[in-house]
């Protein structure tokens, strides 16, 4: 009981960890760039996620090729996660990716089942919209986008941001705590409403969205950014096969 427990332990405490999270995360940008290419093969008119639209603009600044300079930024993100983490590299366990998007796809399906539940039973909720008319792989590339770059804004940056200057506010670490999740919840719900690709606004998808993305700011405050982004992606790949 004791190896089982120990074993827990090590596999909570390791895999929230920078290095896991990276090397997790390498999978849904290349099957994102990949099920993107092979679904919209006309470079003049792609789909993509809002969030990967705004990086893509910021990057556009420094050279026409965006994509080849995101991937130069990747790897060189990778270098620098890889030398942070150099001691842990020996340790690492390949079980754990495995483990990993078990656990991942756990969360998704209880978010799946509450969050409906209780949006439900207080609203009528339905979900449609624009990404609806995209076609299968579209829909696929898309929710991989979505785990990725949704939680690498929504998550990293806004709730990081948010918890710096919340805590130089409040002096009671949990109260910074709960008002950043609220706010960065509450944006990241509206943020599905801007754009080409935007949905109408309801109270019901607004309410899930915001429950999701509250759910999804936990997961990130306590297992790391792996497992929020792909928690995410398989959500919304749910949401299509069912």
């Amino acid at each position: 009981m004791s190896s089982f427990s120990d074993s827990l332990k090590n596999y909570f405490s390791s895999t929230q960890t920078l290095l896991y999270s990276y090397l997790i995360s390498l999978p849904l940008l290349l099957l994102y760039e990949m099920l993107i290419f092979i679904a919209q093969p006309d470079a003049e008119h792609v789909v993509r996620i809002s969030v990967d639209v705004w990086i893509r603009s910021l990057f556009s600044y420094l050279g026409p090729d965006v994509l080849s300079i995101t991937l130069i930024f990747v790897a060189l993100l990778g270098i620098f996660v890889l030398y942070r983490e150099r001691e842990k590299l020996s340790s690492l366990k390949l079980s754990y990716f495995f483990n990993m998007l078990i656990e991942a796809s756990l969360y998704a399906f209880l978010l799946s089942l509450l969050i409906s539940t209780i949006v439900g039973q207080v609203l009528q909720l339905v979900q449609s919209g624009p990404v609806e008319s995209l076609s299968l792989f579209q829909q696929f590339a898309l929710s991989l986008g979505a785990g990725l770059y949704e939680e690498l804004f929504f998550r990293v940056i806004l709730v990081s941001i948010l918890l710096f200057i919340f805590q130089k506010i409040f002096s009671k670490k949990y109260i910074a705590f709960a008002v950043s999740m609220v706010l960065a919840a509450t944006i990241f719900s509206l943020a599905h409403y801007v754009g080409a690709l935007g949905d109408p606004f309801t109270l019901g998808t607004f309410l899930f969205r915001f429950l999701f993305g509250l759910a999804l700011n936990a997961i990130y405050i306590w297992r790391g950014f792996g497992m929020a982004a792909w928690t995410h992606a398989i959500y919304d790949l749910m949401v299509i096969v069912y």
